[in-house]
């Protein structure tokens, strides 16, 4: 065996007890290229294909079907007994971003200066995603070994947190060619950028300083819109204008408002309860804003205000718990219990009033609950066909990338899964992960078992 075939198998997840060849130094040279037969495919996008071959070249799918021919190049992996569906999109974290949290100066001298910095780390909506990737990202192949292929990286913090963006929870191991101007790595994780702008309303600030409540960060927000808006018709007049008129001073904050004022990017709005999606209702209506909402544990109870103007739900599932300061024996709230336990069941109430939803972890600790959480969305009454949906293509689709992810289809990313049984079965285990039509390598490996070759595979 080469050095070359070496390198290229510790790429595989062997971990997760797939069969697969041991690739030669021709192939080794050619672009990753990969052949799994008798596998059942759930495409997300149409029938389920119960043996199917699929088929993937260059990061894309190339192939889906029952008969076809195989390249020469390709690594043959046994799908026996195993499913393949899309990879899972996570619609909400703000996990592994390379972002400096703004504090107050250490030696303020005014109390204006304090507050000034506080309103500067609530309004930044010139941040995006992208450019915060770090070079490595531990907290990111974490998710990938879970499942999660994509997530929607959010800048954290309250206010106008900034400009989310569409990545890739892992990169190939073999480096491209990087240039001397700059690291191209980060870079590919990304599949797009900016997705939505995103905007929170904090609460009571322990700084002490405005705006320090609720009612005062509302204020600010809107203030912050109406600044943007005669931001715009200033620099517009300016631009009129031939001449003997001054130029208004450039502010990148507004200036990063205008594609969301113009409708050119969305904004999502964290609100999880009725009472705060409503009031992000009314907040939008002024602006002539459609807006979409992360959270809606509530949205069952507004459902009405949501379908009209067609908004999108990003629903969380880091879905209520009993507080651990409670004693054991403590008793809890009827609200409370009751929320815990209505809270699983707001998807199928969405998917039957036909608002388009996707999943959002939105804070969870361990990945392993965000398909666990789904599966109970499931077993509240969301229709198992709907719930992939929801964890795939009406995610891609509410990320503006529906043509090119979020299902197994020929031309797309293949960013794909293989499980021994029906995803949400608590028994099912993940067996092998693809994302970018590279295969996602685990912790440990062990030597692949060699697989026979074929010019084509016939069911």
């Amino acid at each position: 065996m080469t050095s070359k075939s070496l390198s290229l198998s510790a790429l595989l997840m062997i971990g997760f007890s797939l069969g697969l060849m041991m690739i030669s130094p021709a192939q080794a040279e050619a672009p990753h290229v990969y052949a799994i037969q008798g596998i059942r495919i759930v495409t997300g996008a149409g029938p389920v294909i119960e043996k199917g071959v699929l088929i993937i070249k260059g990061g894309l799918v190339e192939e889906v079907g029952t008969t076809m021919a195989i390249p020469p190049e390709a690594a043959l992996i046994d799908g026996k007994g195993l499913t393949a569906y899309p990879g899972l999109i996570d619609m909400a974290n703000s996990s592994g971003l390379d972002i400096t949290a703004a504090a107050p100066p250490r030696e303020a001298k005014t109390r204006m200066e304090t507050e000034r910095t506080y309103r500067q780390a609530l309004l930044r909506p010139q941040l995006e995603a992208a450019a915060l990737i770090k070079a490595e990202m531990p907290e990111w192949k974490k998710l990938a070994l879970q499942g999660i292929t994509s997530i929607l990286a959010i800048p954290a913090g309250g206010g106008i947190q900034g400009c989310s963006s569409l990545v890739n929870t892992a990169i190939p191991e073999d480096p491209p060619q990087i240039g001397n101007v700059a690291d191209e790595r980060r870079g590919l994780f990304v599949v797009r950028t900016p997705v939505a702008l995103h905007v929170s309303f904090p609460g009571r600030s322990s700084l002490g300083v405005y705006p320090g409540s609720l009612m005062g960060a509302m204020a600010f927000i809107r203030q912050a819109f109406l600044d943007a808006g005669h931001y715009r018709q200033e620099w517009e007049h300016y631009e009129r204008s031939k001449g003997g008129e001054s130029r208004p001073v450039y502010d990148a904050a507004l200036e990063a408002l205008q594609p969301s004022l113009e409708k050119k990017l969305p904004i999502i709005f964290a609100a999880s309860s009725a009472v705060e999606i409503h009031r992000v209702l009314t907040f939008t209506r002024e602006f002539g804003l459609t807006p979409a909402i992360l959270g809606g544990h509530g949205a069952d109870k507004v459902i009405e205000e949501l379908r009209e103007p067609k908004v999108r739900v990003l629903f969380s599932l880091n879905y209520p718990v009993r507080s651990k300061s409670l004693a054991p024996d403590a008793d809890e709230s009827l609200r409370e219990l009751r929320e815990r336990s209505n809270v699983p069941k707001v998807p199928a109430i969405l998917n039957q009033a036909g608002i388009l939803f996707a999943f959002a972890s939105d804070g969870l600790k361990d990945p392993k609950e965000f398909l666990r959480n789904a599966a109970r969305a499931v077993k509240a009454g969301l229709p198992p066909d709907a719930a992939l949906r929801a964890l795939t293509l009406d995610a891609a689709s509410i990320a503006g990338v529906g043509q090119r992810l979020g299902s197994i289809e020929k031309g797309k990313i293949a960013n794909l899964l293989l499980v021994d049984g029906d995803l949400f079965e608590e028994k099912t285990k993940l067996r092998h992960v693809f994302i970018d039509g590279r295969p996602v390598q685990a912790d440990t490996t062990e030597a692949p078992a060699p697989s026979r070759r074929s010019s084509a595979i016939e069911n």
